[in-house]
């Protein structure tokens, strides 16, 4: 991670919440292997650090887990054919606990008394420090930093006998958001969280199963949309069939509203909510809110452009890309040094002269988290000749960090938690700013408003109301990056 942030987020792109994770699973197809690189690819969006597929050929279980995109480590036939067997499962890895290293990239795999068990996870756990405490004053030698491996071990530990009840035990004892696939010797094994904080879909190509954490990985191969998993369920996949079991205690779902804001891709259908419609949605939400004065809507790409889109339809404006973006910039592309820093911004986005001169432009973006990013982008407007430039968010102020499995800074980081709206306008340099109301981001959803003893979503990084106890937050150790020297004797 680069000592100057403590994500380890992109520093050309620090300005938003970072992506958490993405799994797939296919039971029952002879390129299983191949079809999860394919679907691990549409998924890239949610994990561009790392990337893993486990198989199981009936025999033994093969392995291929590196560091970097899919392509980059899934891009050649030989790695696809030593992957044999017509099951298989992978994972794409935006670290949120855990370093960036090669012991944390997922499938995690470990040998059991009852055979092998690869598992993924998108989400995060947020009483496994103190859970990692008691594993390891109990014998348990952890591999890893992450975790999910905590998981492995409650399994490992578990006296029950078979692989979904151990898995079961192991679920009732950890708090925080989950969605996993697992793959055994006999099934693969799809779970979410009795709140369904994290997506988790199911999918059929032909004969095959295939579990997801967005449609648009069913997209790539062709696969049919079943239906979401249901949050509680856990579903079973083998050469029986398909069954399902709801083991937990039901509670009233909240699911993270911010898939639907930002992190899920605009062609996905999410929770039964087509994600480009939404976005449109918010975004004419976010002009009925707070229209200004203007001559044009420019999205600041890619993530703001169906807000945008809506915004403008519904302002009765011309909708212009402003702003292009590079997408040939990778996070490794040069060394970020503080001069390469000042000129990030640029790298990644460029103003169009031809656009902009003399405009009054309403930017529309999807969130301010340190409002560093925003800045450039804002200078980067006002040079280009835009004699105006108010910004538009199409999400409430991000006030409070998110401990179910996306990458935020620490609250005193967030610009929105330590400024009052003028304040942050002054800071960007814009002549207005404005974001949706967590009412209005509610009627966007089909909501009314928002009802502050049930709400529909998980909101917590707007309202700081919390669905799942930050265990390990509460206890100050929400921050804590485990390494094998630090681990608790």
């Amino acid at each position: 991670m680069s000592s100057t942030d403590p994500l380890g987020t992109d520093p050309l792109d620090a300005d938003h919440p970072h992506e958490e994770c993405g799994v797939f699973g296919i039971y029952g197809h002879l390129d299983a292997a191949a079809l999860t690189a394919l679907g691990l690819h549409a998924l890239q969006h949610r994990g561009q650090e790392a990337a893993g597929i486990v198989t199981y050929d009936g025999d033994q279980f093969n392995a291929h887990r590196g560091r970097g995109h899919v392509s980059d480590n899934f891009g050649s036939k030989e790695i696809i054919e030593r992957l044999r067997g017509d099951a298989a499962i992978g994972h794409v890895r935006y670290a949120t606990t855990g370093e960036v290293a090669l012991r944390n990239v997922q499938p995690l795999f470990a040998d059991f008394a009852f055979g092998g068990l690869a598992i993924c996870h998108n989400g995060n756990l947020t009483n496994s420090y103190q859970l990692r405490l008691q594993l390891v004053r109990r014998g348990s030698l952890f591999q890893s930093t992450s975790d999910t491996e905590v998981i492995v071990h409650l399994i490992a530990t578990s006296l029950k006998e078979t692989v979904v009840d151990r898995l079961i035990d192991a679920l009732r004892q950890v708090q925080g958001a989950y969605s996993l696939v697992a793959l055994s010797q006999n099934a693969i094994i799809g779970v979410r969280d009795p709140l369904g904080v994290r997506p988790l879909v199911l999918g059929r190509l032909g004969e095959s199963w295939i579990l997801a954490s967005e449609t648009c990985a069913f997209d790539i191969i062709g696969a049919e949309f079943e239906r979401d998993v249901e949050p509680g369920e856990i579903v079973i996949i083998g050469p029986g069939g398909i069954r399902s079991l709801m083991p937990f205690e039901q509670r009233k779902a909240r699911f993270c509203v911010f898939e639907h804001i930002y992190f899920a891709r605009p062609d996905s259908i999410v929770e039964g909510t087509s994600i480009y419609e939404a976005r449109k949605r918010i975004g004419a939400e976010l002009a009925r809110e707070s229209h200004v004065d203007a001559d044009i809507v420019v999205p600041v790409p890619d993530s703001g452009v169906p807000a945008a889109i809506g915004y403008a339809q519904e302002a009765g404006l011309r909708f212009e890309l402003g702003i292009i973006r590079n997408h040939y910039v990778g996070r490794t592309f040069i060394e970020p040094t503080d001069q390469i820093r000042h000129l990030g911004v640029r790298l990644k986005h460029n103003a169009s002269r031809a656009n902009l001169n003399g405009k009054r432009v309403i930017l529309v973006d999807d969130s301010i988290v340190r409002g560093t990013t925003s800045i450039k982008i804002v200078e980067m407007v006002r040079r280009a000749g835009a004699r105006a430039v108010h910004m538009r968010i199409s999400s409430p102020p991000t006030t409070h960090p998110c401990f179910y499995g996306i990458a935020t800074p620490q609250r005193d980081q967030l610009l929105a938690a330590r400024f009052d709206i003028e304040e942050m306008a002054k800071f960007i340099g814009v002549d207005s700013l404005a974001f949706l109301s967590i009412d209005g981001l509610y009627r966007a959803m089909g909501e009314p408003r928002r009802d502050r003893l049930a709400p529909r979503f998980c909101d917590a990084c707007f309202t700081g109301d919390y669905p799942i106890q930050p265990t390990d937050a509460d206890e100050g150790k929400a921050s804590v990056q485990l390494s094998l020297l630090a681990e608790p004797a």
